[in-house]
């Protein structure tokens, strides 16, 4: 059983999605905060995966394999993270197209309704912050308001803008619950509830979505993650327990100018929740 001690930092973004960083530089930084063991789990894209894996080994850290996935499930849009993922497999790479496809069409209503808020020419703003043209998102967006002065930083950006009911949100139709699971396990991988504190939703809501993940046969959510507050550690400890999954870790870290806990920063899990990690070195 891997040691207790051991700095894990399981969620992360690079250039290749919404983060700022190149894969490597993202290693870079992860090595220096002390991080051990790193996946890059870049939105719906795994192309990432070759230059992170290479700068990690170098750096000397155990490298696994992530992605992230983003789901629909009753009208929410849901994070689930595959770690330990074959990703050259078919299915996953053909699940992950899918997933990416309506991306640009989304952005161009997100601007236009920006626009009608009295704030123009957002998507040609975003763009600048887009390192894969097919992965342009809300971040990207953010980071444009922030850059022009409509916000301080991308957190409060995300209070006035780009969210249900507020200027600039418009939904999309991700994969499916049942197709996200379904590729992460057919590559080999394990599927994992991202930042599940993140996530408007009912008590009956939660029981339901984790019951219906768990029949799918996903086996982790996130514990100690920077979308958490301490007392969510706790919370999310107990939830873990409650449905017998294991618990990660991750710090969900896309820029260093974010407000969210940095590569390798946060506290461990609990020593009651089995992590992860266990049994794969």
């Amino acid at each position: 059983m891997p040691s207790p001690l051991l700095n894990v930092d399981l969620h992360c973004h690079s250039t290749i999605s919404d983060g700022v960083l190149a894969p490597a530089d993202v290693a870079a930084r992860a090595a220096a905060n002390g991080v051990d063991v790193w996946a890059l789990t870049d939105h719906d894209e795994i192309r990432g995966i070759a230059q992170a894996r290479a700068a990690a080994l170098d750096l000397g850290m155990r490298y696994v394999t992530g992605v992230e996935i983003s789901v629909t499930w009753a009208a929410r849009t849901i994070h689930i993270v595959g770690l330990n993922i074959d990703e050259t497999n078919d299915d996953l790479l053909a699940g992950l197209a899918m997933t990416r496809s309506g991306r640009q069409r989304r952005a161009e209503d997100m601007a236009a309704d920006l626009a009608k808020a009295g704030i123009p020419n957002v998507y040609q703003g975003a763009l600048k912050y887009v390192g894969n043209p097919d992965l342009i998102s809300r971040s990207h967006f953010a980071r444009y308001l922030v850059e022009i002065g409509v916000c301080e930083n991308v957190s409060a950006v995300f209070k006035k803008f780009l969210t249900e009911g507020k200027p600039g949100f418009v939904p999309h139709r991700w994969a499916t619950l049942a197709e996200a699971v379904g590729w992460i396990r057919r590559s080999g991988g394990v599927a994992v509830v991202a930042h599940p504190g993140r996530y408007d939703l009912s008590p009956i809501a939660f029981d339901a979505f984790f019951r219906e993940f768990k029949a799918y046969g996903g086996s982790a959510i996130e514990v100690v993650t920077g979308s958490h507050t301490v007392d969510q550690y706790l919370e999310y400890t107990k939830v873990a327990n409650q449905y017998g999954f294991m618990g990660s870790r991750g710090s969900d870290f896309h820029s260093p100018d974010d407000t969210s806990a940095d590569l390798g920063r946060l506290p461990s899990l609990a020593k009651e929740l089995k992590p992860v990690w266990d049994g794969w070195f």
